[in-house]
C-alpha cells in the first residue's frame, strides 16, 4: 500500500466559541481543518462554522446523525449550506439513511458514515449490541461495505481497522481515524488509538488530533510534532 500523508483535523473539543476561537488563532497556519462536535454546536451552532470559514478554515461537522432518512437528508442539507465539508452519519442507520445524508449533503459536503466508535473494545460492543463479537474487524468490514453501497465518501474507522479498509475497497472509500495520539501521551477514553504514522502506514485520508494537542502544554509544539511526524 502507498503511503499517503492522511489531513490533519484538530478536534475543537472546548464549551464555547471563545475558547474555540482562542485555540484557532494559538494554531495559526499549522492547522487548516477542525472538527466542531456535539458540545461545542450545541453551545454556539451554525455561528461557530461560519467564524471558522471566515477565518478560512474547513470545517468536519461531526454530529452522528441518525435518525429517519427524511429527518437526516434535511440535516445534512442544513449542515452543508453552514459551510461544513464533511458531515458524520452512523452507518448502522442503515442504507436508506446514508443515502439520504447524500443526497441531501449534495455535492460540496461529503458524508463519512460512523463505523465502530473508537471508545469500544470488544467486550464493550457485544454488550452494546446484545450479541457476542468475535471480530471487530469484521464489523468494521461490514459496515463499511453497506456505506459504500449507500454513497458515503468514506468511512470513520480506527487506525487499526483503516489499512483493511483501504485495501478491501480499493481505494473507493475515504478513510477518518480518530484516537490519534502521539508516542507517550495518554489513551483517555479511547481503545483503539494509534499514533499519525501507524495511520499514514494504514492509509488514513482524514486524522482527527484531540487532546493530543489540544491539552498539550503547547499545542503549537504539539501540533508540529504530529507534522513532523507525517512528513518524516
Amino acid at each position: 500500500m502507498a503511503i499517503v500523508k492522511p489531513v490533519p483535523i484538530v478536534a475543537l473539543d472546548v464549551p464555547d466559541m471563545a475558547r474555540a476561537l482562542e485555540l484557532v488563532e494559538r494554531l495559526g497556519d499549522s492547522c487548516e481543518f477542525y472538527k466542531v462536535g456535539g458540545e461545542l454546536f450545541t453551545a454556539s451552532g451554525p455561528a461557530m462554522v461560519e467564524a471558522l470559514r471566515l477565518k478560512g478554515k474547513r470545517v468536519f461537522l461531526d454530529l452522528k446523525f441518525h435518525d429517519i432518512p427524511n429527518t437526516v437528508r434535511s440535516a445534512a442539507r442544513s449542515a452543508a449550506a453552514c459551510g461544513a465539508s464533511l458531515i458524520t452519519v452512523h452507518a448502522t442507520g442503515g442504507r436508506a439513511m446514508i443515502t439520504a445524508a447524500v443526497e441531501g449533503a449534495g455535492g460540496d459536503c461529503r458524508v463519512l458514515a460512523v463505523t465502530i466508535l473508537t471508545s469500544f473494545d470488544g467486550p464493550g460492543l457485544s454488550e452494546a449490541l446484545g450479541k457476542p463479537v468475535s471480530s471487530m474487524a469484521d464489523e468494521v468490514m461490514r459496515l463499511a461495505g453497506l456505506s459504500l453501497d449507500a454513497g458515503a465518501y468514506g468511512v470513520v474507522c480506527s487506525g487499526q481497522e483503516s489499512a483493511r479498509v483501504v485495501e478491501e475497497f480499493q481505494g473507493r472509500l475515504a478513510t477518518l481515524v480518530p484516537g490519534v495520539r502521539l508516542a507517550g501521551d495518554a489513551a483517555n477514553d479511547q481503545s483503539r488509538v494509534v499514533t499519525p504514522a501507524d495511520a499514514a502506514l494504514a492509509g488514513a485520508s482524514f486524522i482527527i488530533l484531540g487532546r493530543t494537542v489540544t491539552a498539550a502544554p503547547d499545542p503549537i509544539v504539539a501540533m508540529r510534532r504530529v507534522l513532523d511526524e507525517l512528513t518524516s
